[in-house]
Formats: C-alpha cells, structure tokens, sequence
C-alpha cells in the first residue's frame, strides 16, 4: 500500500522545485539571451518528481542591439565562440564587439568563431578554398570538426585608421559574411564567415555560464546551422509570460492540494493516537 504522506511530501517537493524554475524564468523575461527552464517529471508510485530541466530553444524577440556589431540570429543554431579554456562553446545572445586590438568578442571574452574567405567568396580551409556547395556538404558531416574555425579579426592601421589598412568601414550582412567596404561602399570584399552550428537535441546543452553552452554527448556533434543574421539587433529572452504564469497556478494548486492531503493525514494521525490514549 503506498504511503499518502509521503507521496505528499515528495508532490510538495516537486512543486517548490517548479515553482522556482517559474520564478526564474519570469525575473529574467527582459534578460537578453536567456533560455526559459522547462521543467519536466516523472512519476513513482502515486507522485511526482523533477526529472530535469531543458532549455527552451524557440526563438527570442530581436531588439535594437548598441551598434551594428551586435548581431542576431533569425532561425536556427548558435553563434561559436572560443572561452577562456579554449573550448568551443555556443550562444544565441550576439552581443559582440571589436576589442582594442581588433578581435570580435563576446561580452565575457570569449572570441568569436568564424572562417577565413577569399576575394571569390569561398571558405579557406588552410589553403584549400571550398566553394558554397562544398563548404556546405562538408561542414554539415560534423561541424568545425572538418573546417576549423578561426577568430574574426579587424586590426585598424594607426597610419591611415582603416580597418586592414585597407578598408573604411565594414557591414554583416544576412549570409554571415562580413565584408569589407572601401571607395564610399564601391569596393566591397568578403573577409569572414560567421560559425553557426545546430545540434540534434539542443535542449541537452549544457549552460556552464548564463548564456553560454557546451556540447554533450546527448547533444550530438555541431552541424551546420540555419539562419538570417540582422546586424545592429540582439536577441531578447524567449519566456514566455502567459505560459509561465500558467505554470505557476498549476504548481501552487498542486503545492496546495499535497498541504491538504499531508494536513488530513496529520489530523487522522492526532485523532488515532487520541483514542489509543
């Protein structure tokens, strides 16, 4: 016979743990690139328990970002970035800008990821170029794995203040390619690809820091991702409000009901031991 009580306590235990996920999700609904916490349940015996928590991977509204170097993902995938262990990690807030040096990175330090074009538009792969097709086919059999990825760099020359010495301006267009401008826009060449890498359970990332993810083996290896990039936005939190609000009565009703069943049990347990006495 199952013991109510206890079924009780541990459905109270489940729903506090809820109940906290909510509470997260709804102080960080204005948070840029935060991932809502869905929480999700087993069942043992008549009760319940936290089985885990997935990230939401739906899209985030975008924002306007600080300056054209913030980027936003529009679709599928993740930006790649290089943290400070030197491991590859991945992140949907594109909050990123030009250090002193030149070098594209995100707000933490971590170094944009991204591959090395020539002036026919095609991906460097060491000194091999891979046209679209072949940079497409390739990169989709395992990620960065088979074209490494390289930081983005944007030196400025102190003797005329061009990026590269050579040109005056730069601009990121909706294919990741990051071009070069020079003569009032006339002269424009491509000079980087940003990384954008999908996974096939993206939900089993695992965030090391806010924002910030790793793969893991339930993760799957990076593939190639999806996407528009718009530069000049970022990516806002993707809680929904409604939803979680939701979720939050449902908790508190379930938290409720298990005080009920544990104060009844209380209440038979004081009467029993009354009429012993």
């Amino acid at each position: 016979m199952n013991d109510s009580y206890v079924n009780a306590l541990n459905t109270q235990k489940a729903s506090i743990s809820w109940m906290n996920s909510i509470t997260e999700n709804l102080g960080n609904i204005y948070t840029p690139g935060y991932r809502e916490n869905r929480t999700t349940f087993k069942t043992f015996l008549d009760s319940i328990a936290p089985d885990g928590y997935l990230k939401n991977t739906d899209q985030g509204k975008a924002i306007p970002g600080t300056s054209n170097e913030n980027i936003f993902l529009e679709g599928q995938g993740y930006f790649v970035v290089r943290n400070e262990q030197g491991r590859l990690a991945y992140t949907r807030l594109g909050e990123f800008k030009f250090d002193q040096n030149g070098v594209y990175k995100a707000a933490d330090g971590s170094v944009v990821q991204g591959y090395i074009m020539n002036d026919k538009g095609e991906v460097m792969a060491g000194t091999k170029s891979l046209n679209k097709e072949e940079f497409e086919k390739t990169i989709s059999e395992g990620g960065s794995k088979y074209v490494p990825t390289t930081e983005i760099k944007l030196w400025i020359d102190p003797d005329n203040g061009k990026f590269l010495g050579k040109y005056d301006e730069f601009e990121i267009k909706g294919d990741g390619i990051l071009y070069g401008k020079a003569n009032n826009g006339q002269e424009c060449s491509p000079l980087y690809k940003l990384a954008i890498m999908n996974f096939h359970n993206p939900q089993e990332l695992f965030q090391y820091k806010e924002n910030m993810f790793v793969e893991t083996e339930a993760s799957g290896r990076p593939v190639a991702g999806r996407g528009e990039i718009r530069s000049g936005l970022i990516e806002l939190s993707n809680v929904d409000f409604k939803t979680n609000i939701s979720y939050y009565q449902e908790a508190k009703l379930q938290m409720d009901l298990a005080k009920n069943i544990m104060s009844s049990y209380k209440d038979l347990l004081e009467n029993a031991i009354s009429l012993m006495g």
